[in-house]
């Protein structure tokens, strides 16, 4: 298959579709599960230590 033109008349189908946890347009319809909350994977909500910006020091003066 060429790189071009006719390469980008074949993407018609949905990856991602809206999520009946959390709402967001990021559950994966062929590997059935979210990539924000991480439903149809576990239980639990998705959540990382690196998502937020760690506050630091005595900011308020």
């Amino acid at each position: 298959m060429t790189k071009g033109t006719p390469s980008k008349g074949k993407r018609d189908t949905k990856t991602h579709i809206r999520c009946r946890r959390c709402g967001k347009h990021s559950y994966h319809a062929t590997k059935k599960y979210c990539a924000a909350c991480g439903y149809g994977r576990s239980k639990r909500f998705r959540r990382y230590s690196w998502q937020n910006k760690k506050i630091r020091g005595n900011r308020l003066k």
